[in-house]
């Protein structure tokens, strides 16, 4: 059996992660957490829906995190759909407006506005697809074998 994490040991964005997948669970998504798309860019969420469309969610805490990240357009050819995820007092007007929006806590999130849909190319879609199977596989051993070999 799995032990949930407190709310009160979790930093700020993992706090926002954790109600967003909550979230899109409720919308038939699929979610990882600090998916690796390549070398020094890794999506704070990534959501798998059940027809394959393929979001990113960056999770911002503060004014200060939304600005330290000059990443953020790197992920645009990653993802049919691009949202973030603040919380109630987040300055939501420093956000792009040609993005999408969730309100979100440690339990939950609701869409606020929806994010632009750019179908990906299907030969990326295959490529993202077999990466997030892959990852999930891997997480899901290392819970069930935490010693396992090659983990």
């Amino acid at each position: 059996m799995m032990m949930q994490t407190p709310l009160s040991d979790l930093a700020p964005g993992q706090i926002l992660a954790r109600g967003m997948a909550r979230a899109l669970s409720d919308l038939r998504y699929d979610s990882l957490p600090e998916m690796k798309l390549r070398p020094r860019l890794r999506a704070d969420l990534m959501a798998l829906g059940h027809k394959g469309e393929i979001w990113i969610i960056e999770c911002k805490s503060s004014r200060a995190d939304f600005r330290a990240d000059k990443k953020w357009q790197g992920y645009l050819e990653w993802c049919d759909r691009y949202f973030w995820a603040v919380d109630s007092d987040f300055p939501t007007d420093l956000l792009p407006e040609e993005t999408g929006l969730f309100i979100a806590d440690g339990y939950g999130g609701e869409m606020i506005r929806e994010a632009p849909f750019h179908k990906l190319a299907p030969a990326r879609r295959r490529t993202i697809t077999l990466d997030f199977a892959r990852a999930s596989a891997r997480r899901l051993q290392q819970v069930c074998d935490p010693g396992g070999v090659g983990l």
